[in-house]
């Protein structure tokens, strides 16, 4: 007599379910690496130019290896993500995992990056200037670790933020992200990873002062309220295949002439979200006097 037991199928394996939860995060943990690998690789470079015979060439090869990693973990931080919530495997703790990534690979590395490559190595050690360069490295990096812990309290309680904080949605962030400010500075560099001090003292300086605009432009961004694309629709709908071409040509070009389309793409979508507000403000100002004539218009 055969036994009920036996006839019945086997249960689907709970542990291949458990084994895709590691996937997003095996990303963030190569995102973490990445992060860890540029600030030693800048740390490196940094090193070949304190002494009194730099070896500028070295230390540039260094510089764009820094850079390239953070364009590496650019990309892993975009995978995790998606693949989380394609799999369904998204996690509480998988979400402070990313944003401590984050913390690392686009707030730190970016920050020492700057610094040993631009306005730190340009500065006198002990001066006024050297001692503004370590502060615009470190604003930079609380910015972006306030952009992190501002985004994961709208993305938690997003209808129950304090009186005058900008409602979030899935279509945008607010406040530019902090892997596009850390990719601003990586492609810079990947553009041209010869240190400043490679131009001479007074075209180094001139340099120098603009990135250090850059950098507390970049900062003000990150804690502004402005929004930016978050492109998580993007392959959705139904012309997904346009996409996939798309991004297809796109890799294809970062491949061929990364220094150019990486710096083009980066300041692209700077510009796109500051436009969008200038587009807003003007829009709103056409608006306002229709709505007054409607106004008057209805209790006549």
């Amino acid at each position: 007599m055969t036994d009920e037991h036996e006839e019945r199928p086997n249960p689907p394996r709970r542990g291949l379910r458990k084994g895709l939860y590691l996937i997003p995060s095996a990303f963030t943990a190569a995102n973490i690496g990445m992060g860890f690998f540029s600030v030693m690789e800048s740390l490196r470079g940094f090193q070949l130019l304190d002494n009194a015979n730099p070896d500028i060439v070295t230390a540039a090869i260094h510089f764009d290896k820094a850079a390239i990693a953070i364009g590496v973990a650019l990309l892993f931080d975009m995978l995790d993500g998606r693949i989380a919530r394609l799999t369904k495997t998204t996690t509480e703790i998988g979400i402070q995992l990313d944003s401590i990534a984050d913390v690392v690979t686009f707030g730190l590395a970016p920050a020492v990056l700057a610094y040993v490559w631009g306005y730190g190595i340009t500065a006198n050690e002990g001066s006024d200037l050297h001692r503004f360069a370590w502060f615009l490295s470190f604003m930079y990096l609380i910015c972006g670790a306030f952009r992190l812990a501002r985004f994961n309290v709208q993305a938690s309680r997003p209808r129950l933020i304090a009186e005058g904080t900008v409602k979030v949605d899935k279509k945008s962030f607010v406040g530019l992200p902090i892997p596009v400010a850390g990719g601003m500075i990586a492609a810079l560099v990947h553009f041209s990873p010869l240190p400043l001090i490679y131009f001479g003292p007074e075209r180094a300086r001139i340099y120098s002062g603009l990135l250090m605009i850059l950098v507390a432009f970049l900062s003000l961004m990150m804690v502004s309220t402005l929004r930016f694309s978050s492109f998580k629709t993007v392959g959705t709908r139904s012309k997904s295949m346009r996409t996939i071409i798309l991004a297809l040509c796109v890799g294809m070009l970062i491949i061929l002439y990364s220094q150019y389309v990486l710096l083009a793409i980066v300041v692209s979508y700077i510009l796109l979200g500051l436009l969008s507000r200038v587009a807003s403000i003007f829009w709103r100002r056409g608006e306002a006097p229709q709505i007054i004539t409607d106004q008057r218009g209805s209790k006549t």
